[in-house]
């Protein structure tokens, strides 16, 4: 297991390939959500990767403050199918906050599908909007406070 962390500058083509086809792979097919997946953001954002034997397991899409919103956010998070059913979810969100702490970030949000409000509350995550339609598919706006004194 690698973790990778990436400028959108530092992404190789082989790199960026995988990610885009990963992201319309979970988001567009598989949610069978047409949207514009490629929004204009990742040239601003940073991307961590989890890479199993060379191969994408999973990934998540880290943006500091000021990029699309007024609040650092992680967005675009993903598990690859083969990868799925091994905490591996629970490791990325844990290392795209892990990774916003040592930029120093009080807070994070991120606008996640309904069903997984429990699963990121498990984090500290609280719901700050009420539930709406994005793409057809129901979300919810969620915040994480981080005591900025407690780095690890």
């Amino acid at each position: 297991m690698e973790w990778v962390l990436k400028s959108f500058e530092e992404l190789s083509a082989l790199e960026l390939h995988d990610i885009l086809r990963a992201r319309v792979d979970v988001f567009v097919v598989e949610q069978d959500c047409a949207y514009h997946e490629v929004d204009g953001y990742d040239t601003e954002s940073w991307h961590l990767q989890l890479k199993i034997d060379g191969k994408l397991a999973a990934y998540a899409r880290l943006m500091k403050a000021g990029t699309k919103y007024n609040k650092a956010s992680i967005g675009r998070i993903i598990v690859i199918e083969e990868f799925r059913n091994r905490q591996i979810g629970r490791a990325l969100v844990e290392k795209s906050i892990d990774v916003m702490k040592d930029w120093g970030t009080g807070e994070i949000m991120l606008q996640g599908q309904t069903y997984l409000r429990t699963f990121y509350g498990s984090f500290g995550f609280e719901e700050i909007s009420a539930e709406y339609l994005d793409d057809g598919i129901p979300h919810v706006d969620m915040l994480l406070t981080i005591d900025t004194k407690e780095k690890s």
